[in-house]
Order: structure tokens, then sequence, then C-alpha cells
């Protein structure tokens, strides 16, 4: 059974591209919503979504995820692996959801995810047809690096991280881009110098130029 997921909007009434925000463990949709302030004169035409995950954070009940931590919150490995299989399926029938409502082709879509937000975007983007517009993935890692070839299609993937990063390991998004690399993907990378975990000014630069470059190409 698939579960709704609650999400504010920014832009125009008529949008002709979208920009869904997939957020972090223990936090929320609004968190990475502010990021459209800065993004949307730049973009003009995108409409901004930033859904909340299904879940409430065990270790922060104020927010959610969408899927549990086992060293962080005491979950098993089996509730993490089945709690991520049921958010994939969330995220992509609110994607769907959002396509439609806004009546625009997938390759206007694209994810922005931060850490375990950006585990779900490099997740679910490359399992949905047809390809969406791209994938930009700040401070997260790509879950089975071992399985980045069994895929439905290969968006074009930005990964940015922190080289200061003591949540999620710098060293996660060269194994991430790696994988991915290997298994046919277009990936770029920016390392976030002196950044800790979270988003540099000059790498939501970058990140704006990728999204800008992906929705000005043609299908």
């Amino acid at each position: 059974m698939l579960r709704e997921l609650k999400s504010e909007r920014k832009g125009p009434q008529k949008a002709d591209s979208v920009v869904v925000f997939l957020h972090g463990y223990g936090a929320d949709g609004a968190d990475l919503l502010g990021l459209a302030d800065p993004l949307a004169p730049h973009l003009p035409g995108t409409a901004f979504y930033a859904p909340d995950a299904p879940e409430r954070c065990v270790n922060n009940p104020m927010g959610y995820q969408w899927f549990p931590i086992p060293w962080m919150d005491g979950s098993s490995e089996e509730q993490a692996r089945s709690s991520a299989a049921q958010s994939f399926k969330d995220i992509n029938a609110f994607l769907d959801k959002v396509l439609a409502d806004e009546g625009l082709a997938p390759h206007r879509l694209a994810l922005i995810g931060f850490s375990q937000g950006t585990m779900m975007a490099l997740s679910v983007a490359p399992q949905r047809e047809p390809e969406i517009a791209g994938v930009v993935g700040f401070s997260g890692r790509l879950l089975e690096p071992e399985k980045a070839g069994e895929v439905r299609t290969r968006p074009p993937i930005l990964l940015l991280h922190g080289d200061q990063d003591p949540v999620v390991p710098f060293e996660s998004m060269g194994i991430a881009g790696e994988a991915l690399q290997k298994a046919g993907f277009t990936v770029y990378g920016h390392v976030m110098k002196g950044t800790a975990h979270g988003i540099s000014p000059d790498g939501l630069s970058v990140a704006l130029a990728f999204l800008e470059e992906r929705f000005a190409a043609k299908p």
C-alpha cells in the first residue's frame, strides 16, 4: 500500500520544468525547500517540491526518515531494506502525480537529494522510464554500488560532497561515481572544500549550472 507524501510547492502557476528535493534523515521537506529561493530566479519556469518522508524519524520525532538506520536507531537490516523499498514506491508515485499535475514529460523533471535523500534519488531515478532530466546528489552515497548496472535508464548525475563531512564519509562520492561510471552513467563531481555535512554556496552554484544545462538539453 502506497503512503501519500505531503509536500509544499513553490514556483509559477504554469511551470515548464520541475525539481523535487528529497531531504535527509531526521529532517523534513521544508529543510530543503528554502533552496528554491536562490535557484528560482535562474530557473524562472520551474516548480519546486519538497515532500516529507513517510516515516517519523526514530532519533528525531520532529523530523522524518525514508528508512531507519540500524547503527543509529537500533533497527534491523531487514527493517531498513523493507522500509527503503516501500519508500522507493512512495517516491515514484509522488513523482508520477507531480508530472501529471504539472502536465510535464519526465525529461522536464530533476531530483535533488541530500544525504539519505541522495541515496533515495540515486536508487529511484535509474528505475524510471522514460529517463528524467538528471539527478543532483549532495553528501550521500550509493546504497548498492554492486547493482549500479541493474537499471532501466541512465540519467546524468552530479555528485557533490564536503571533504570535511563527519556524517557520510567523503569517500562515498568516489565510490558512487566510479560504480555509476562503470555502469554507463554520465557522472559529474564537485568537492565542496572545507564543508562538513551540508551544502556550500559553491556547491549550490554548480548544481544550478547542471540544472540549467539539463533543462536546456533536447530530450
